[in-house]
């Protein structure tokens, strides 16, 4: 059985990471879905909110489980014996960043590879940063989130949320 482990904050979810669990969850045996728990970054949403969310969004995957990590993402796999990173990437910038955050796991973790998938053409302005910049200027945003991210973002305080950073 090959795992995948899809690290992320997923603040909030977007269709783009949807996209890229729906497409891999083909290529891999399982993905678990991490969102990442940073106490020391502002999120617009709880840890234990982005975990349910995504849970009820993976539930067309039967292969898709969700947890939280709270720390070293090599830590966490080489605890769990899991090897395999997987990563969405936009555009060159995406690329650039995400493959140095693969050499420090590969540092930190001995044998963990990381895997790029390349976003689908329609999510490629699909960013969890965007989602929130145009939520606090109350503009549309429905088209990069699923209904449930659309009314979980409407029900809280956006516009305060960006003003404090």
């Amino acid at each position: 059985m090959v795992t995948a482990v899809f690290p992320g904050s997923f603040d909030p979810p977007t269709l783009g990471h949807l996209n890229i669990i729906e497409r891999s969850s083909s290529i891999f045996d399982e993905i678990l879905v991490l969102v990442a728990e940073n106490r020391q970054k502002k999120s617009l949403f709880s840890a234990e909110n982005r975990l349910s969310m995504m849970q009820e969004l993976v539930k067309p995957w039967k292969n898709v489980t969700v947890e939280i990590c709270g720390g070293l993402l090599a830590e966490f796999m080489k605890s769990r014996g899991l090897r395999i990173i997987l990563r969405g990437v936009r555009g060159m910038d995406d690329f650039a960043y995400e493959l140095e955050l693969s050499l420090v796991q590969r540092a930190l973790g001995g044998k963990i590879e990381t895997v790029f998938l390349g976003t689908s053409a329609e999510y490629f302005a699909c960013r969890s940063s965007t989602v929130k910049e145009l939520a606090s200027f109350g503009a549309d945003f429905s088209w990069m989130v699923p209904p449930l991210v659309k009314e979980a973002v409407d029900k809280i305080e956006v516009l305060g949320y960006l003003k404090n950073d």
